[in-house]
């Protein structure tokens, strides 16, 4: 007979047998109870980064979540996802530092891991070569508060720029802006895959950053996982 043993099992029967060994016992370890609610809904947008929302799908029922959801209801696919806050989805992957922002200014949302290190990469015209060259240039981002903004606002601060005066935001959808880039309207974009590989793809302009293998951005988590206070209560 084949045995299938999940991952609260396997480490609760590691756990009784240390303590067994210990204090001299034997006792058999319980059943785990099964969830206090059996239904998780997450958000589903269009993302290499949430991929391991759609792997967990068959963990989390393996848990006990019998009813899994993947909600599309928020169109835009902004970070931090308003829905976390108001309760329409329990559980979302979110870039860390809008979410941050969000969180200290009131959004029941608690953090409850690290998801992965950096995707965002920054490209730039031949005459951009470092984040100091962005002063007094265009740099495109899809909006303001967006993860593309405040990741970039950070790196220019960390520089020594004042993004609020330094740099030129401007706002354009990604595809646009692989155009505008290309034609040298612009002069530097930041976003995350897949623009990076079409940028490559299409020989547009080059990286001067990127957050999975430069310093000190690569030793920060770029996406959390993170609950609404509530749902994880």
């Amino acid at each position: 007979m084949r045995v299938v043993q999940d991952r609260r099992r396997f480490l609760s029967t590691v756990s009784a047998a240390a303590a067994a060994g210990l204090f001299g016992t034997s006792k058999a370890p319980a059943e785990d109870a099964p969830p206090e609610t059996t239904r998780i809904r997450l958000y589903d947008w269009n993302g290499v980064c949430i991929a391991p929302q759609f792997v967990a799908e068959e963990l989390l029922k393996a848990e006990g979540f019998t009813d899994v959801q993947y909600l599309r209801d928020e169109p835009t696919g902004s970070l931090p996802n308003p829905l976390l806050a108001t309760g329409g989805i329990d559980i979302n992957t979110q870039f860390s530092a809008p979410s941050i922002i969000r969180v200290e200014a009131g959004d029941p949302v608690v953090f409850l891991g690290g998801l992965h290190v950096g995707c965002f990469e920054l490209f730039g015209t031949e005459q951009i070569r470092s984040i100091r060259d962005l002063k007094g240039k265009r740099v495109a981002i899809p909006s303001f508060g967006s993860s593309n903004h405040v990741f970039l606002a950070s790196m220019a601060a960390y520089v020594g720029l004042d993004p609020s005066l330094d740099i030129n935001f401007v706002t354009y959808p990604a595809a646009q802006s692989i155009q505008l880039l290309a034609g040298g309207k612009i002069d530097a974009l930041l976003n995350f895959p897949p623009i990076p590989q079409e940028l490559r793809e299409k020989k547009i302009g080059h990286v001067i950053l990127n957050s999975s293998v430069d310093r000190p951005w690569s030793q920060y988590f770029c996406c959390m996982i993170s609950g609404n206070r509530e749902f994880v209560r």
